[in-house]
């Protein structure tokens, strides 16, 4: 993206936020638009999809809070209005005012280091002694994407495509901005440093390169799909290695697979949110997120007279012994049917055993109730309650 583009463009009219809009509605308002218009919600939908990459390109920006700090700052400096028209305050003869002017002149007055000097501080440069310096080069920006996963692909852990879109090394020009079939050539005025020396009085300043806008390069004949810049947004699929037992909210690092660099610089990175849907019967203890949880309902003779119940497990089955005595509510634990990381090391599997108590009885089981009741009256459950309140 070309420093232009930072000060002519609304991203947050793209995106339908105020220009102090937190993170987190900055999110919410990408997630609603790119649901709406995304390529596989809107097929054959030429316009859809374009908007999609200008919201795309929109949030790259503003989600970054680095990204985001320059272009306000821009913004701020050029967009409100009073450069245009021709000069700072407006009415210059003629109107014939370039923007990129704005690069190579110095300030008002002509004092301080002046604009190129302010650019160069704003978009990774900066004030330097004369002499060589190499071009200027920017990470590439970070990337955010979520996927959905069941409960097992999350305990197991799975292979997951996704389609995404985000600013990526343009196919047609294999990133170098020019059109195929040509090649950029080295800026005969900076040698393809991409700055050049200034001198003010006593002092010598270093600026981007008006000629090649800093990049080293010049492209006589741009690729047409990315107007030069070597990237443009695109939809692309990628597979994610979501690792066994990861949780709900967990983002998963997808190295280099962010926003390409500039200037030769490495690409930023893809952090993928994984979100789990709830299983019916399992869960995930809150002391070890290795350890499953499950809940197994049993009858009242089966605790008191002691049991031998089968129990699934994510994989198969496994035979629990209940001891008699056990009291509802009481857990087990299973060895090794947890979460089994490649480490080799594995959680358990925590067995909690609830009664279940039948809504109706019969004849026959509600005298049979009745008498097991007259048999044990002598037995008090609550016999210690009301004396250990006081």
């Amino acid at each position: 993206m070309t420093q232009r583009d930072w000060i002519e463009k609304d991203f947050y009219k793209e995106l339908g936020v105020s220009s102090d809009a937190s993170t987190e509605e900055i999110k919410k308002a990408y997630r609603k638009l790119a649901r709406e218009l995304h390529p596989d919600a809107n097929p054959g939908d030429t316009k859809a999809e374009a908007r999609f990459k200008t919201v795309s390109e929109a949030y790259g920006v503003l989600s970054d809070e680095g990204k985001r700090k320059e272009y306000d700052e821009a913004r701020a400096l050029f967009g409100s209005g009073g450069f245009r028209g021709g000069f700072p305050g407006g009415g210059a003869p003629g109107g014939g005012f370039d923007l990129n002017d704005l690069f190579a002149r110095g300030g008002a007055g002509g004092a301080g280091g002046g604009l190129g000097d302010l650019f160069g501080g704003l978009f990774g440069g900066g004030p330097t002694r004369p002499g060589p310096t190499a071009p200027r080069s920017q990470r590439g920006a970070d990337v955010e994407s979520e996927l959905t996963i069941d409960f097992g692909d999350a305990v197991r852990g799975a292979e997951v495509p996704i389609r995404l879109s985000s600013p990526g090394r343009c196919e047609r020009c294999g990133g170098t901005g020019s059109r195929p079939g040509s090649a950029p050539r080295t800026c005969p005025t900076c040698n393809g440093v991409g700055l050049v020396s200034r001198s003010q009085g006593a002092f010598a300043f270093s600026e981007p390169c008006t000629d090649c806008r800093g990049t080293g390069r010049i492209i006589d004949d741009p690729c047409p799909e990315c107007g030069g810049d070597g990237v443009s947004t695109r939809i692309r699929s990628l597979t994610v290695r979501v690792p066994a037992g990861v949780a709900d909210g967990q983002k998963v690092r997808l190295k280099g697979q962010g926003e390409p660099g500039r200037g030769g610089a490495p690409a930023g990175d893809l952090y993928v949110t994984v979100h789990v849907t709830p299983h019916r019967l399992f869960g995930r203890s809150a002391k070890n997120s290795d350890d499953l949880t499950l809940t197994v309902p049993v009858t009242f003779p089966e605790l008191a007279s002691g049991a031998t119940v089968t129990v699934p497990t994510l994989d198969s089955t496994v035979t629990l012994r209940i001891p008699p005595g056990t009291a509802s509510g009481r857990t087990f634990r299973v060895r090794g049917r947890g979460v089994t990381k490649r480490n080799g090391t594995s959680g358990d599997l925590l067995v909690t055993v609830e009664v279940a108590v039948p809504q109706r009885l019969d004849g026959a089981a509600s005298e049979a109730l009745s008498a097991y009741a007259e048999a044990t009256k002598d037995f008090d459950p609550r016999a210690n309650l009301l004396g250990g309140a006081r």
